[in-house]
């Protein structure tokens, strides 16, 4: 198992106060949707039997950017809570429009409450994350929630691409590297900025942090999609190759198909054909992508925009702590087994 940095856990318990706070101004049904996501409770509305939340990397990365910013944790929760809604936002839709039945280890909200619940509680959570934004009415604070809000019209447009891509055999890997820039590296990019822009640092400091965290996202969203396809069900949570039993234009995925290669063809005769693919069409697909430089190429290109993020975050003027946990975050994600 991967070991989780301090800068993940630090302040969570924090950030986790904070949210439930404000889930409590939803309706009881969108309250008991949301708390049932984060892993709050059960869907009867018992004490979880375990543990089912996320890994909280986009709050981490929030607090540590208000640090970057000179400013206390506390100071900047709000940022914290409002990416983290955000996220929460884009998985209760993501799951619904994927059709995927498991989140974190358990059945997903919408298998449980219905498909309207989820999407109403999603949207719930995306005007909540607006809303504890602006409750500072600061400068700094309507700063952050236009910041929000254009990162999330990137976050959908990149879930558009995704879902357009479904129906299209001719996926270039530049639309698909677009795709995950909007869907993933976007919200990365915001939670890494976001805390320095309600703390009103400088617009250097804030630019310097948002192209670390793209990078960053990136690289996410590459092991993401190895995860997907090779990762351990009993750890990512997801069925074994559930990203190939939806057929999705993944960047492995991608990067194999326009490979050239006769394994190149093969996958695409698999990926196009009308049937659900067999449980070894599923494994033959995983070994097509390998033998044509799929997963190689995904895990070079995450090291490379590790390395890329790394260099953006030397010419940060940043705190040298802040710089080391924000480097330990970049080693954990492209590390992590789920």
């Amino acid at each position: 198992m991967t070991v989780v940095p301090h800068a993940v856990t630090a302040g969570r318990e924090m950030v986790e106060a904070a949210m439930r706070a404000a889930v409590e101004r939803l309706d009881p049904r969108m309250r008991r949707v949301a708390a049932y996501h984060f892993g709050w409770v059960e869907a009867d509305g018992s004490a979880p039997r375990g543990p089912s939340g996320g890994k909280a990397l986009r709050p981490a990365m929030a607090l540590l950017s208000g640090r970057a910013a000179g400013a206390d944790m506390a100071r900047v929760v709000p940022a914290a809570v409002a990416v983290e809604f955000v996220h929460a936002f884009s998985l209760l839709h993501d799951d619904v429009m994927d059709n995927d039945r498991m989140r974190r280890h358990r059945p997903a909200a919408w298998t449980v409450f219905g498909v309207p619940a989820a999407i109403l509680a999603g949207d719930a959570l995306l005007a909540l994350a607006e809303e504890v934004l602006l409750d500072r009415g600061t400068t700094g604070a309507h700063r952050a929630a236009r910041h929000i809000a254009a990162t999330t019209r990137k976050l959908i447009a990149g879930q558009a691409l995704d879902l357009g891509f479904e129906t299209r055999t001719d996926v270039s890997l530049d639309e698909c590297t677009v795709m995950s820039m909007d869907k993933t590296a976007a919200l990365f990019a915001c939670s890494c900025s976001i805390g320095a822009v309600l703390a009103e640092a400088p617009n250097r400091l804030a630019l310097a942090l948002s192209g670390f965290g793209e990078d960053l996202g990136l690289a996410f969203q590459l092991v993401d999609d190895l995860l997907g396809i090779w990762g351990q069900p009993e750890v990512t949570g997801k069925p074994v190759l559930n990203d190939l039993r939806s057929r999705k234009k993944s960047l492995p995925v991608t990067a194999a198909l326009g490979a050239g290669t006769p394994a190149s063809t093969r996958l695409a005769l698999l990926y196009s054909q009308p049937d659900p693919l067999t449980e070894p069409q599923l494994v033959e697909a995983a070994a097509l992508i390998e033998e044509a430089g799929g997963r190689a190429w995904a895990e070079s290109a995450a090291d490379a925009r590790i390395a890329a993020a790394e260099a953006r975050l030397a010419e940060a003027d940043i705190p040298g702590d802040v710089r080391e946990e924000f480097l330990a975050v970049a080693r954990f994600v492209t590390h992590r087994d789920n």
